[in-house]
């Protein structure tokens, strides 16, 4: 795994009960330098304390969008300029 380090803000949204349950639709922020990966994103939401421990508790539930593509827990943040979080969509 390359070490990319990020190195501007970022635009994080959140989407449907995420929305809800962190309190904020957006943020913009910067990243810790030890954020590389999605996987590495969530595990810090749900160390950031109340309410993103609440809303990143199950990390497994979350899908990600990095500038909106599709990252599986292994994708790289890179420079991203936008990381969108929301709940696995059902139909029906």
């Amino acid at each position: 795994m390359t070490d990319q380090k990020i190195n501007s803000e970022v635009t994080l949204r959140y989407f449907a009960w995420l929305r809800e349950r962190a309190g904020v639709s957006e943020e913009r922020l910067t990243l810790p330098p030890d954020v590389i990966t999605v996987g590495d994103l969530l595990r810090w939401q749900s160390r950031r304390g109340h309410p993103f421990d609440q809303a990143f508790a199950k990390p497994e539930a979350i899908r990600v969008a990095v500038d909106h593509a599709h990252a599986k827990p292994t994708s790289q943040i890179g420079a991203a300029r936008e990381i969108a979080f929301f709940p696995p969509v059902t139909g029906g």
